[in-house]
């Protein structure tokens, strides 16, 4: 392929298009068919009671690249996180690109380059998608929007509804890293810092963590952070919540970046962070099997459930007294996932 930008006669379905397809994304994804649709076969799928996971999510972020991962890398783990802490086994993903018009060819590659490899990384396959191209001035470089389709074997069955009080809350590892590292990316406010994002795949660390004890529930801490995760699955589940701010594991380099900026850390978007709820008995279990593996290596649990007051996420502060956790309102931060 000769050209170094993208053009709107990349978008209009003649060889131009068919040639930008070809040589950036299906070159590297490498689907098995050129069919208008993806045909899915496994053998988890013919295991009596299995079920099928779907879900979908677009992804926006400026910039593009950042320390750590970029809009690919984002994309796929996003997707495959979202099945993986509903006790999935992700497989299969389809990747559609809105493309501004004046974008370089090179870091197109670079973006489907990051994905592929993130995605055989998490064992899973990118077999179909679809690309538009829009006026320059009407995008912003690349959104993604991704779909994810896992199994569900049978006698899996985590979710929300089975949060108990009693619960211990476990998070896998540092929080806010990825919130931090785009703010510090963008450039706006003169931060330095060798913050990277915790982007990751945690199908692998949700799989260990299953076979290792029984689990309730679990979230992945994205936009809002851990502070809206908790709070939507304290009200699912009709219980309160109560961590420790003394157990919370934050970098110092983040709390810095909070301290400056006047930001909560509890509400900075993670993109390779959830948060687990399972009986205290199984605490042990759970945190030996998540910290065997990279993603799981800071394990902690921070808290545990209480029987109400419904839906209150509250945390006991560093100088013990206690203050409310509400959901985020308004945006910290813009273009961050």
């Amino acid at each position: 392929m000769r050209d170094t930008h993208v053009t709107m006669a990349h978008g209009g379905g003649g060889r131009a298009m068919k040639e930008l397809i070809e040589a950036v994304f299906t070159s590297v994804f490498q689907p098995e068919s050129s069919e208008d649709q993806a045909r899915l076969m496994a053998a988890a799928l013919q295991e009596p009671g299995a079920r099928l996971a779907f879900t979908t999510d677009s992804f926006v972020v400026t910039p593009l690249e950042f320390p750590g991962g970029d809009i690919g890398k984002l994309a796929v783990c996003g997707t495959v996180n979202d099945l993986a802490v509903g006790g999935a086994r992700p497989l299969w993903l389809s990747a559609a690109f809105i493309i501004e018009e004046g974008c370089e060819i090179a870091l197109l590659r670079r973006i489907a380059a990051t994905m592929a490899a993130e995605a055989q990384s998490a064992g899973v396959r990118i077999v179909t998608g679809d690309t538009k191209v829009v006026e320059r001035g009407k995008g912003d470089g690349v959104f993604v929007t991704t779909s994810g389709i896992g199994v569900i074997p049978p006698g899996c069955d985590i979710g929300a509804a089975h949060i108990q009080p009693g619960d211990a809350v476990i998070v896998n590892g540092v929080l806010g890293d990825h919130g931090a590292t785009i703010l510090a990316a963008r450039g706006d406010l003169a931060l330095s810092t060798d913050i990277q994002s915790d982007c990751a795949s945690l199908g692998a660390l949700m799989q260990a963590a299953l076979a290792a004890a029984p689990l309730h529930a679990a979230r992945d801490c994205t936009r809002g952070g851990l502070a809206s995760a908790l709070n939507e699955l304290a009200t699912e589940a009709g219980v309160a919540v109560e961590i420790d701010e003394a157990l919370l594991p934050l970098r110092p380099e983040v709390v810095g970046v909070c301290e400056i900026l006047g930001l909560d850390p509890l509400y900075l978007a993670n993109e390779g962070r959830l948060v687990l709820f399972c009986p205290g008995a199984s605490a042990p279990a759970i945190l030996e099997a998540m910290r065997s593996l990279p993603e799981g290596e800071g394990a902690v649990v921070i808290g545990q459930v209480k029987p109400g007051p419904a839906g209150q996420v509250s945390m006991r502060t560093r100088f013990g007294g206690a203050r409310r956790v509400d959901m985020l309102v308004g945006e910290q931060l813009p273009r961050i996932c």
